[in-house]
């Protein structure tokens, strides 16, 4: 009898997931399936009850829940409290235990893939949910400079710097941590002197209401500096094409969406994740392989 883990979330068209999870776990030759479990919020309190059974090994969450799962678990590890953000739960007896591992996703692909060092670096964040959350704190961690954090409701930006700069005073470091309105994004001044541009929105997302959008136009990006746009379908994302017009850096999402699902496969299973096929099944996914 096959066991199960889910991919939580609405919508789930764009995503890609299931297809690497599944190589990982066709390659140990478990009797695991990976299956998309696409959920509005008004369902997500059962289908959080329904890991709790036998057959199920888990899941990852992906927007819009990452926050809202929270307080349905039984037990948080220390970085996803931190974060205040859940991308992976795992059952374990008769116990849900949320992790997050955006944070290390995000800071593999930065180093490995973007040749990027967070410390000492300017950031600028598009964006104050659940990834932005794991963004903020792992470039906090890496000792950034300053991060400028812009997000279309105001309050939240403003809740997230709050808990960055109380992070900051009790550990003893020094990020500078600000907010800017969502109409800061038309001005290039609001880039001048950054050294990073992490798109933490779903803005161009495949099937997403902004599909073909970018969040910001060729006139504000700096030459220079690396834009991450953590959005992985399409590749390149509208926001990458402008940027790479305005001689930018550029940096897409598929690497860290396969490092933090190779960290949930290795919660779920115990066993060390296959990169190389996880990264070469989600690349030929993206390039029209299914």
């Amino acid at each position: 009898m096959p066991k199960f883990i889910g991919l939580i979330g609405y919508p789930l068209k764009h995503s890609i997931s299931p297809y690497f999870q599944q190589a990982a776990l066709d390659y140990y030759h478990l009797d695991i399936r990976y299956e998309a479990w696409e959920t509005g919020p008004q369902k997500l309190e059962a289908i959080i009850a329904k890991l709790r059974e036998s057959r199920k090994l888990g899941a990852n969450v992906t927007v819009p829940h990452k926050e809202a799962v929270l307080p349905l678990l039984d037990g948080i590890d220390d970085l996803a409290n931190l974060i205040g953000a859940v991308n992976t739960i795992v059952r374990r007896d008769d116990k849900l235990l949320g992790f997050n591992t955006d944070a290390d996703g995000f800071l593999q692909a930065l180093h490995k893939e973007g040749h990027f060092e967070p410390e000492g670096k300017r950031a600028v964040i598009l964006g104050a949910g659940g990834v932005a959350k794991a963004v903020c704190f792992a470039l906090v961690q890496e000792k950034a400079s300053s991060l400028i954090i812009v997000n279309r409701t105001p309050a939240r930006a403003r809740a997230l710097a709050d808990s960055l700069r109380s992070y900051i005073a009790k550990i003893g470091l020094k990020t500078e941590v600000t907010t800017l309105s969502w109409q800061s994004l038309t001005s290039g001044g609001t880039f001048g002197r950054c050294h990073l541009i992490i798109n933490c929105t779903t803005i161009g997302m495949k099937y997403s209401p902004q599909e073909g959008q970018s969040p910001l136009s060729l006139a504000v990006i700096p030459s220079g500096v690396l834009v991450y746009d953590l959005v992985y379908n399409p590749c390149p994302t509208p926001l990458l094409l402008v940027a790479e017009k305005a001689g930018a850096n550029t940096l897409d999402g598929l690497a860290m969406l396969v490092y933090q699902g190779a960290a949930s496969f290795e919660l779920w299973t115990g066993r060390e994740p296959p990169l190389d096929i996880m990264l070469k099944r989600a690349r030929e996914v993206i390039g029209g392989e299914r």
